[in-house]
């Protein structure tokens, strides 16, 4: 294995380049890029206070791998699609980075391109010292027509050809006086930047050649390489390194996966890669549990591959199901995607059976109010899923009895309703259920229109809000902690017209519901009294919302009635307004 050094200035030059030994080039294996802004400025930073950068990892192949370009003028949206930046395969020389995608890709975007349509800007006043994780050099990507002195473009820094000296002094020409400190402060930094990226020391790579040894580095041994270089720290999740296995032998894996997600995602939902491979594992009988080792098998990769478009289907139609059947009509009525996959399984090996079982939506919406599904559901999944496969079908009453008997709850109990609150990953699906009558807000075409959790008791007016402080008798005490502003009586669904500019915003209840009508509060549950909706009033109006909120659960019958336990209650979607019905509990 060959140890090589680059200048960093030309590393980037090297990206997507023929011309250059063929170019560097990221293989299908790979994942998309992550990074955010921040870490792609804290690498300069790092760059620039001279701390290692980690050796890069090369493979040197003339082999026809599908391989796709590293991204200049990025934008976050192409995290969710490749496949414009696939190359066909040819039998040309190349190098494929197996480690070393983020920061190749960031340098590149940095120093060639572009994010989101903001180019990357240096404060040359910056460089004051710093603790080794807090920001020294700042870094930030800005419009060309709000970037102003101090702010200099960095890709004409790095790629001037003039020597530091000229550089600062015609830069500096028009802006102004400037301080002696400020001018010295300013030479330093760019010499600095002509050292850091400059130095041929810059940025070292570790090669497997197979172009000189053909045979000394396989396909098989890359993807293992691969495995092994990324799986130690958190550059990869685990579906990205299963996936390396699935695509090595599959070269049309990384496609059929995108289109899937594509398709899945169309209304709202976030499917993910990671939720796509684990429903793989379940369905062919390999356990829900992530293990590498399944996907070293021939077999199963093999199978994948072979019933991908079943598997599909299977996928597709279950969220048909859900969008259609339940009130669940987007991602964040969804707590847990999990809760799925007994459903694809079955709608795959049983496909009449799941157009006929009874008490699927009960199901999902049950589980997903009671979050069964939470924390290291995989047993529950194998479980959930070995009981279809024993009765070749569905059967209501007997999957409770699995979720039971895994120590996982079905109840919506009065305690765990007031748990749902602002941030819940429940409190969407249960205002889906509370606004039934209103739930095609649920279903806009543009995400950034779904309905928000809003506060009723604005959070900045809570916190202005005192009590005595018990050691110094001042008035300087929050009144109101956390837990109790964001707590579910203090919270409303309101559409994202209602939320947004020139909308609710922070204006307190007395303010916001004295035009509001009956049927508006009504809707809302807000106590009618609007001498509650006072800031002084704000633990009696809790109290008397917490009463009309019960009240409706109790209608909804999600919550047991005052006079004694409820049967499990459940969502009857075969009649026309969606009401609920009980049904007797799993024994």
């Amino acid at each position: 294995m060959k140890t090589q050094k680059q200048s960093l200035r030309k590393i980037v030059r090297v990206l997507n380049n023929h011309d250059e030994d063929g170019g560097f080039w990221l293989p299908h294996i790979q994942r998309a890029f992550v990074w955010s802004e921040e870490q792609i400025s804290r690498l300069f930073d790092s760059i620039l206070r001279e701390y290692p950068i980690s050796t890069l990892l090369i493979w040197k192949t003339k082999s026809p791998i599908r391989m796709r370009r590293f991204i200049d003028e990025f934008r976050p949206e192409y995290r969710q699609n490749l496949l414009p930046f696939f190359t066909t395969p040819d039998e040309s020389r190349k190098s494929l980075v197996l480690d070393g995608q983020q920061r190749l890709q960031s340098l590149f975007i940095g120093l060639s391109g572009s994010y989101a349509g903001r180019e990357l800007y240096f404060h040359v006043l910056s460089g004051d010292v710093a603790a080794p994780d807090d920001v020294r050099y700042r870094f930030q990507f800005l419009e060309k027509s709000k970037a102003a002195f101090p702010w200099v473009k960095f890709k004409d820094v790095v790629f001037s050809t003039k020597d530091p000296f000229t550089f600062v002094n015609e830069m500096v020409q028009g802006v102004g006086p400037i301080a002696d400190d400020d001018r010295a402060r300013i030479f330093r930094n760019i010499g600095q930047v002509f050292k850091t990226f400059h130095s041929d020391e810059g940025i070292g790579y570790q090669e497997l050649d197979s172009i000189e040894n053909p045979t000394l580095y396989t396909e098989d041994d890359v993807v293992e390489v691969f495995i092994r270089a990324n799986s130690g720290g958190t550059k990869l999740g685990k579906s990205d390194l299963l996936f390396s296995l699935l695509a090595a032998g599959w070269d049309g894996a990384t496609e059929e996966l995108e289109s899937l997600l594509e398709s899945l995602n169309a209304h709202g939902f976030e499917f993910t890669r990671d939720f796509v491979l684990k429903t793989c594992l379940s369905v062919f009988d390999q356990g829900a549990r992530y293990e590498v080792p399944k996907f070293r098998q021939p077999a199963i990769r093999s199978k994948i591959e072979e019933q991908w478009d079943q598997v599909s289907a299977a996928m597709q139609e279950v969220l048909d199901f859900v969008r259609g059947s339940t009130f669940i009509k987007c991602d964040k009525a969804l707590p847990s995607y999990n809760v799925l996959i007994p459903l694809i399984y079955l709608r795959y090996h049983y496909p009449k059976q799941f157009r006929t079982a009874k008490g699927i939506d009960q199901y999902l919406i049950r589980a997903s109010l009671a979050g069964a599904f939470s924390g290291q559901p995989d047993q529950l999944i194998d479980q959930l899923t070995a009981n279809i496969k024993k009765n070749g079908g569905f059967n209501l009453q007997e999957a409770f009895g699995v979720i039971r008997s895994e120590g996982r709850s079905l109840e919506l109990t009065e305690s765990r309703l007031w748990q749902l609150g602002y941030g819940s990953d429940t409190v969407h699906l249960l205002f889906n259920l509370w606004y039934r009558d209103v739930d095609s807000t649920y279903t806009p075409s543009y995400p950034n229109n779904l309905p928000q959790v809003d506060h009723v008791f604005p959070q900045s007016v809570l916190r202005k809000v005192k009590a005595k402080n018990p050691s110094t008798g001042r008035m300087d005490v929050l009144r109101y902690r956390e837990g109790e502003r964001n707590q579910l009586a203090n919270c409303m669904l309101l559409t994202a017209q209602e939320n947004g500019a020139g909308g609710k915003s922070d204006t307190p209840p007395d303010q916001w519901f004295k035009d509001k009508g009956s049927e508006y509060l009504a809707k809302h549950l807000i106590p009618q009294d609007s001498a509650l909706w006072q800031l002084d009033k704000f633990d009696e109006f809790i109290e008397a919302r917490k009463d009309l909120i019960l009240k409706k659960m109790r209608e909804l019958k999600l919550v047991a009635s005052a006079t004694g336990p409820l049967a499990p209650a459940v969502l009857d979607t075969s009649t026309p307004s969606g009401a609920f019905t009980s049904i007797p509990p799993a024994e």
